[in-house]
Parts: C-alpha cells; sequence; structure tokens
C-alpha cells in the first residue's frame, strides 16, 4: 500500500494528464456537464457490479472511472470560473466535519442511530424545508424508497421492531387480494407498490440492502437459466419443445451449481 505522499503525487498526476487531455484530446475537448452525466451513472452501475461481483480488483478499475469523471466535472467547472477540484474538496470535508460535531465538536452520541439522526436534524438547520430534499428525483424507484424512508426514520419517523414492519406487509398483501378480487387494474397496481413499498422498509429493519439482494436474485437467475439453455442446445431441443417438467429438472441441477 502506497503513503499519504504517493497517493498525493498518484493524484496530481491524474490531474496533469486531466489537463492535457482537455487541451489535446478531440473527444475530451468536446465534452461538457451535460454529455459526461449519462457515462457517469454507466460508471457507477458497473462500480455497482463489481461490489455485487466482489471482484476488487474491478472494484479498483471502476473506481478509477468514477474519479476520472469527478476530476473531468470538476476541469470543466475551473474553466468556467465556477468551482475547480479544490472547491469540490473542500466543499466535502466542510460538510463532513460539520456534520460530524461528535467527532469535530462536543456532541455525544452512542450508535449509528444517532448519528443518522443528527445528520438529518443538521441538514434542516442548513436550511433545507424536508428532509426529502436530499432524494435525487431520478433515481430508481425501489432505490428512492429505500432513501425515503432511511431518511424519514432519521428524524424518528420510523416503526419500532421489525414484527411491526412485517405485519405492515401482511396488511398491504392482504390490501392487494382484496382489489386482485375485485379487479380494479388501478388499484391493484396502487395496492401492489404498497406491497413493494413496505417490503423495502422491511428490508431496512433486516439491514438488507432490497436493491442488492434483487440484483443478487437476477444474477442468480441468470446462471440458472444459462444452464437450461445450454442443455437445450446439448440435447438439440429448442425450449420451446420441452415440457415444464423437463426443464424443472435441469433447473434443480443448476440450483446445486
Amino acid at each position: 500500500m502506497t503513503d499519504k505522499i504517493q497517493q498525493l503525487k498518484a493524484f496530481e498526476r491524474l490531474l496533469i494528464i486531466m489537463d492535457e487531455l482537455r487541451e489535446q484530446c478531440p473527444w475530451d475537448k468536446k465534452q461538457t456537464l451535460q454529455t459526461l452525466r449519462h457515462l457517469t451513472i454507466e460508471e457507477v452501475y458497473e462500480l455497482g457490479d463489481a461490489i455485487l461481483d466482489n471482484d476488487l480488483d474491478e472494484v479498483k478499475k471502476e473506481l478509477g472511472d468514477v474519479l476520472l469523471h469527478i476530476v473531468f466535472y470538476s476541469k470543466i467547472g475551473s474553466e468556467a470560473n465556477a468551482f475547480d477540484i479544490a472547491d469540490v474538496c473542500n466543499s466535502i470535508c466542510d460538510k463532513l466535519i460539520d456534520r460530524h460535531p461528535h467527532i469535530y465538536g462536543n456532541v455525544t452520541v452512542n450508535d449509528e442511530d444517532d448519528v443518522k439522526r443528527n445528520w438529518e436534524q443538521l441538514k434542516l438547520k442548513e436550511g433545507k424545508k424536508s428532509v426529502l430534499e436530499g432524494v435525487p428525483k431520478s433515481l430508481p424507484a425501489m432505490v428512492k424508497a429505500n432513501r425515503i424512508q432511511d431518511k424519514v426514520a432519521g428524524v424518528g419517523f420510523d416503526w419500532e421492531q421489525p414484527e411491526q414492519v412485517f405485519e405492515k406487509v401482511e396488511e398491504e398483501l392482504k390490501e392487494l387480494q382484496d382489489e386482485i378480487t375485485i379487479g380494479n387494474q388501478d388499484k391493484i397496481e396502487s395496492e401492489f407498490g404498497d406491497v413493494l413499498f413496505s417490503m423495502i422498509n422491511y428490508a431496512r429493519f433486516l439491514k438488507v440492502d432490497p436493491e442488492s439482494a434483487l440484483e443478487r436474485t437476477n444474477k442468480k437467475f441468470i446462471k440458472r437459466f444459462q444452464y437450461l439453455e445450454q442443455k437445450s442446445k446439448d440435447l438439440e431441443k429448442p425450449l420451446s419443445e420441452m415440457t415444464l417438467r423437463e426443464m424443472d429438472v435441469f433447473w434443480e441441477e443448476a440450483k446445486k451449481i
């Protein structure tokens, strides 16, 4: 591992390369905050994939890609005389110091829940009108629901026990089933959303990230289904011509791999 001096030199190297690319590379010269946005989102998702796969070498590479984007945005900001990388770093440093009075002040906390509550209260004191202002509108719905619940819990709007949340899940499932019986599609969708929202809330009490949990299941399903597809090719029999009973045999095999 490198020491602080080596780390700073490595960061300086990246800043120098960014300056050179911005001045000399036709593609880099054309980029704006807007053109980079979708690429940044893609890079963050790739980092998320590497983390879920626990591929530390890939995590390192993807972190480099994300860091490049941060430096790129800062370079563009400096060209507009709006901000530079020092402003970005100092801004987050100031925020971290302000939001951690139990480290840099005289506030006492007992656990991480106290820290989270203080965090949300401090943001309100900074002028935010709602604790939900910090939830990006463009977040995927599942991630957004998780962040909403986490933030309101930070100011005390929360269940006390996991059992209470599970009872809410059961209640929402009953209401969904009632609407399915009636057949009102709009209300079915609404109640289905309530079921998902309550399940995401329950995941929080179980200390499970719902997005990561669902993605793990996605990956598991893909792996098993591709095993089934391979068996289908080995038998030279299209999946569409196989019975569910035949497919289930290979599915059970896939689960043991």
